[in-house]
């Protein structure tokens, strides 16, 4: 698994590494117990995640989590609606800037790089079990995001005959790196060494415009 920049991107929640190493002791105990999942997630997978170690790790009661989540598949639907959150904040942003739908895509996989937990357990749907109305609404909110934001193709002067192919296509494509950056599979296929020098984002912008746009139309980092 590749880890990301998790700590650093506001993907963690609002409690601080320093604080989990010591254990919790105020504060918000939702946005702690969030906030340590996706770190073990991210570094163990989510087949170690338990409530009973995230109530130790946080030095708290064992029934603390429970409390707040119900379960252990509830902590998952609540990262995953934070997840789904943060990605539909990053993907509105991109297009209220007038950045365009290859910029959304590049802003995916950032998204998941700099949030692997999140984005693991927001598409594997037997994490988190049945939907509850957190989860529906923030992923509803994403996904139509994304369906916003292949509109801007045409008033980028680019001819569009099948809207919904072109969303398929451009998602599907971004995704796809996405979920073979996180497994190691695009550096051991020998497929990421081909770009030689240039960054992730960068070969994601390149493959995007393949479908998108000249790929020197834009030398965002």
């Amino acid at each position: 698994m590749v880890q990301g920049s998790q700590a650093s991107s506001g993907c963690w929640g609002d409690v601080g590494s320093e604080g989990m190493a010591h254990g919790y002791h105020h504060g918000n105990l939702r946005a702690a117990v969030l906030e340590r999942a996706a770190r073990i997630i991210a570094e163990q997978g989510p087949q170690e995640l338990s409530l009973r170690a995230l109530a130790a790790d946080l030095g708290v009661s064992h029934t603390a989590p429970r409390h707040h989540f119900g379960s252990r598949e509830g902590v998952l639907r609540a990262l995953a609606a934070e997840g789904f959150a943060e990605l539909e904040r990053r993907l509105r942003d991109n297009r209220e800037s007038g950045k365009g739908f290859l910029e959304a895509g590049v802003e995916y996989v950032r998204f998941a790089t700099e949030c692997p937990a999140h984005f693991r357990v927001m598409f594997e749907r037997d994490l988190t079990g049945p939907d509850d109305a957190e989860l529906e609404a923030a992923r509803g909110a994403a996904f139509n995001e994304l369906k916003e934001g292949v509109k801007t193709l045409p008033e980028e002067g680019r001819s569009v005959p099948d809207v919904p192919a072109a969303l398929l296509a451009g998602w599907s494509m971004v995704h796809g790196i996405a979920s073979l950056t996180l497994s190691g599979t695009l550096e051991v296929s020998g497929v990421r060494a081909l770009f030689e020098d240039a960054d992730l984002l960068t070969a994601t912008r390149r493959s995007a415009g393949l479908l998108y746009g000249d790929v020197g139309e834009s030398s965002e980092g």
